[in-house]
């Protein structure tokens, strides 16, 4: 029998972050992060929706420990804030969840295209910024959360802003490789430093969550909209199990560093089942381009890691 949720073990004592945690896959995780022992602090960009989910959290596990803290992802200086309001406390998981998909062309509050700069950009600065807390703390792990569809394109490190061309399904595609070149970059630097902190990446395989439907919702297609929905009703399975690879990622043991999990089920391209080995493209391991992507991402933030 497959890894499941019961086979989480006792988190007492652990403290994790999640971001997105108001919604979808992110409140799933941490709602079972907190079932299991865990404090957890839901990373959310909205007070009030945060809350809303903080509350029913609470309520679907009563002797829960959880806390809300704004974090926007599309404003830099909002990670800066989150991170020094995050303090000197342990760090055992951060879950770099929170993301947009194909949206409309936007810019974030710094300047960069929206999807480069919430899925990538965003949990970079956030990851560096509390890496020092991730260091010291024994048997930490960092989860980011990719997707299949990081197969649609390679970054073009000369043009990641997506200056000369924009297509909503290619620059998340990028965006989504940005993730995985993250995560092997970041399992890299951490072996060559000696430390003992884990990169993983997971992709949820079709889960049902807003992220489907709000791309077409703030492109004005209320006909997309009500397909992307019906699709998740039909196809996707639920929430659930999409989040069900973070959770194995965030806690099993002999997770391997700079690995990638998604549902194991052959058929329908691997979109449901209990965690196994996914896979990836092989641009997204390449150490050439995630050093470089490394390097410009650094610049671009003004985060640098210790």
């Amino acid at each position: 029998m497959g890894w499941t949720v019961r086979d989480i073990p006792d988190l007492k004592g652990r403290i994790a972050v999640v971001t997105g945690a108001n919604s979808g896959l992110g409140y799933v995780t941490a709602r079972e992060l907190v079932r299991c022992g865990a404090h957890v602090v839901l990373a959310c960009r909205s007070q009030r929706r945060g809350q809303e989910a903080l509350d029913r959290l609470l309520d679907q596990v009563p002797e829960g420990r959880a806390e809300l803290r704004l974090l926007d992802l599309a404003d830099l200086a909002s990670v800066r804030a989150f991170a020094a309001d995050y303090g000197e406390r342990r760090l055992d998981l951060l879950i770099n969840n929170a993301g947009l998909m194909a949206v409309p062309r936007a810019r974030t509050a710094d300047g960069f295209e929206m999807q480069f700069g919430v899925n990538h950009l965003g949990h970079f600065a956030l990851t560096g910024l509390l890496f020092e807390r991730l260091l010291a703390t024994s048997g930490a792990r960092v989860v980011t959360v990719s997707s299949l569809l990081h197969a649609l394109g390679n970054i073009d490190i000369r043009d990641l802003n997506c200056e000369r061309r924009y297509r909503p399904w290619l620059a998340y595609g990028r965006s989504k490789t940005a993730n995985l070149l993250f995560t092997h970059e970041l399992a890299r630097r951490v072996a060559r430093r000696g430390g003992h902190v884990l990169a993983a990446a997971v992709h949820p395989g079709y889960a049902a969550t807003e992220l489907q439907a709000r791309g077409p919702r703030l492109a004005g297609s209320r006909l997309q909209e009500r397909f992307a929905r019906a699709l998740n009703r039909l196809v996707a399975a639920p929430a659930e199990a999409g989040a069900t690879p973070s959770l194995y990622a965030a806690t099993a043991p002999h997770v391997g560093q700079d690995s990638f999990t998604g549902p194991s089920v052959l058929g329908a391209h691997r979109l449901r089942g209990g965690p196994g080995g996914a896979w990836r493209a092989p641009w997204t391991r390449d150490d050439r381009i995630s050093d470089r992507l490394w390097r410009v991402s650094e610049e671009l933030t003004g985060v640098r890691y210790p």
